[in-house]
């Protein structure tokens, strides 16, 4: 009996793989089952994503085949605009000194006569063109009314200035003599009658007033020394200035906070 009973428990032990060996196949059907179910695709979808991959690569390649390098400048049209201003200023500047060279030419003929007596000088400066008169033709010693042959003269350069636009500046200038008087009491006032005597005959003659002004500068600018008689002659003249450059536009001067702050 024993001997039977142990021959059934051995027999029984034989057979316990198989269901082990039953568990192992089922998952493994499971997982390839599960496997299977993830890797099957929409295909509507996947074409959907297809075409859109293909279609945005291609775009891709188009830029980067067509992209210029990029290049840090001035925009082209504000390029053309600072050209075009810098030429004509320099057409401008060129016309108006064309301008001055003919306005040159007509004083030198108009006072020819004074000029070769050496009592007028025709002066070319960077600024424009200066007309330098001795006060002998022009006034008494100590007066400042024009006499009646330089009043013909001043009209007849206010003539040649009258249809220009060119600022023009009168000077008048004296020696260092001083002058003591009721009506000029040094030589400030007799420099600065002068000059305005001269432009007020330039404003009669045509000439606008807001492109005149006058300055007296006293003996404060010698062109000669003025020990000798001839120094002294020679530093008392009238110049005018015709100025070809024009007035300039100033800009306002700002005042920094930070400088002015109260410490």
């Amino acid at each position: 009996m024993a001997r039977r009973r142990r021959y059934e428990d051995e027999h029984d032990n034989h057979e316990r793989w198989l269901v082990s060996y039953a568990d192992f196949i089922t998952l493994l059907f499971a997982f390839f089952v599960v496997m299977y179910a993830l890797s099957t695709v929409n295909e509507g979808k996947y074409r959907i994503l297809s075409d859109s991959m293909v279609s945005a690569f291609r775009n891709i390649q188009a830029n980067s085949s067509t992209q210029m390098p990029i290049v840090v400048s001035p925009p082209i049209a504000l390029a053309q605009k600072q050209n075009q201003a810098a030429r004509q200023q320099e057409v401008d500047k060129q016309k108006r000194r064309d301008k001055m060279r003919n306005v040159a030419k007509e004083l030198l003929e108009v006072m020819a006569p004074l000029i070769e007596q050496g009592k007028v000088r025709v002066i070319e400066t960077s600024r424009g063109v200066t007309i330098e008169i001795n006060d002998s033709i022009l006034f008494a010693p100590g007066q400042a009314l024009l006499q009646p042959v330089s009043s013909r003269a001043m009209r007849a350069i206010a003539q040649v200035l009258a249809p220009t636009d060119f600022p023009i500046t009168i000077e008048g200038h004296t020696d260092n003599v001083p002058i003591n008087t009721a009506q000029f009491p040094s030589n400030w006032e007799l420099s600065a009658v002068r000059a305005t005597t001269v432009l007020r005959l330039f404003a009669d003659a045509g000439v606008a007033a807001d492109r005149l002004t006058a300055i007296g500068y006293a003996d404060t600018r010698p062109v000669e020394p003025n020990v000798l008689a001839d120094g002294r002659a020679r530093n008392r003249r009238v110049t005018i200035l015709i100025d070809s450059t024009g007035a300039e536009k100033g800009q306002d001067v700002g005042i920094d906070s930070g400088s002015t702050a109260a410490k």
